[in-house]
């Protein structure tokens, strides 16, 4: 019976799910800020040497790095999660990507330190891809088991609406600074928003550390501790037993993550390199499209609990492969409201079906004592293999293969 000091289960699971989605809109605002940057104005500042439109890529390029550190994260923050606990390894992960996205507010630009500017801006976003990398499968993990019987893929929901409240958060940010700073935007306001993410730190540290683990990881970890597995890797575990929905998990996220990205990063290099648009159309698009996202997101985790959360990912991939095309032909036209109808239709239908039941998927891939590294691993591998292009027209092919990868 909860005293005073237990927290009853609606408690947990309140508690539970703030930790996940506050956490997740704090990481979020932090990784969206370096794309939106680097897709702006990052090519100016640390390639100058190069053409601007090959410094563009060189730019965006540094971007991508995030994603070569994000399976190494998932895979020691997965292991740590069911060796330490959930929470301890969600703050851990919590701290290396603040620290990392407050420093990169310093770093001083090629035209100060040369060299050495890149070098370093490439060192801090390695650590963002290896502190988020460790960041979502831990996060919806512990809503999927803290959920109720016929509720998991509605509250699995939530650590998702935190990723498009990030997106909504930091592109409003480097919008909000972009303004303040004017024709000083490229000289100091890009700092603004990373400086910045350690007030979002201050509140996603009292949420986290209120958060307790959930009552399903306790069973297990005492029963792991009395039959002695604790000595064995989880990891290690995943891999010799779980190989098939290890598998399962990494392929089901294609349908997704690159696209999403596409759609989220390179639309903002796209429209203002390419078509030759102000950047504020971009940005726009992408605040309007993660505020719709944020609607639809809990809508589909409920319709999932409702017809199956297989059969609504499987709906949503085949939207996303019908709405590529129209999406891309909207956004190609140049006009600020074709563009943000353009991005809102691939990410309201498709991209939000998908996204939605994907933490109840991968929580099902695996037992709770090697639920972390499975979630985890699972959702960061195929992310280091993304499709990314200068260019509109292979990003927009390269949107059906992903999407068939997760059928």
């Amino acid at each position: 019976m909860p005293t005073a000091a237990t927290p009853t289960p609606e408690q947990v699971r309140r508690r539970s799910l703030q930790s996940g989605t506050i956490g997740a809109i704090v990481e979020w605002y932090e990784y969206t800020i370096y794309g939106v940057a680097a897709a702006l104005v990052f090519g100016q500042l640390f390639f100058p040497n190069f053409a601007p439109g090959v410094g563009q890529i060189v730019s965006l390029a540094t971007f991508g790095v995030g994603f070569l550190a994000r399976p190494i994260g998932a895979f020691v923050a997965g292991h740590l999660g069911d060796r330490i606990g959930r929470k301890s390894t969600l703050i851990l992960t919590f701290s290396i990507m603040t620290v990392a996205t407050a420093a990169i507010g310093f770093v001083p630009t090629y035209q100060q330190i040369g060299m050495a500017a890149p070098v370093l801006l490439c060192v801090l976003r390695l650590a963002q891809g290896f502190a988020v990398g460790g960041e979502w499968g831990g996060a919806a993990i512990v809503a999927v088991e803290n959920a109720p019987r016929g509720r998991r893929g509605y509250f699995g929901s939530w650590p998702q609406i935190g990723v498009s409240a990030g997106l909504l958060l930091g592109t409003a940010s480097v919008s909000f600074a972009s303004w303040i700073s004017g024709d000083a935007f490229e000289e100091w306001g890009w700092r603004l928003p990373f400086l910045f993410s350690v007030v979002l730190a201050g509140i996603g540290f009292f949420i986290r550390l209120r958060a307790t683990e959930s009552p399903a990881f306790l069973a297990e970890k005492a029963k792991m501790d009395a039959e002695l597995e604790r000595r064995k890797a989880p990891a290690a575990i995943l891999f010799r037993d779980h190989r098939k929905p290890l598998l399962i998990a990494i392929f089901g996220r294609f349908a997704e993550a690159g696209n999403y990205y596409l759609f989220t990063t390179f639309i903002l290099s796209y429209v203002t390199t390419t078509l030759g648009a102000p950047k504020s159309y971009g940005l726009a698009a992408s605040m309007i499209g993660a505020a719709v996202n944020i609607v639809m997101i809990p809508v589909f985790g409920a319709v999932s609990d409702r017809i199956g959360r297989v059969r609504t990912f499987l709906i949503g991939g085949a939207l996303i492969v019908a709405a590529t095309w129209p999406s891309f032909a909207l956004v190609h036209t140049g006009h600020l409201w074709a563009i943000v109808g353009g991005v809102v239709l691939f990410l309201a239908l498709g991209h939000a079906m998908v996204y939605a039941p994907c933490p109840r998927c991968t929580a099902r891939c695996s037992p709770p004592r090697c639920g972390t590294p499975a979630s985890r691993s699972g959702t960061r591998w195929h992310r280091s293999c993304s499709p990314a292009s200068p260019r509109h027209w292979p990003a927009r092919w390269s949107c059906g293969p992903t999407a068939a990868c997760g059928w």
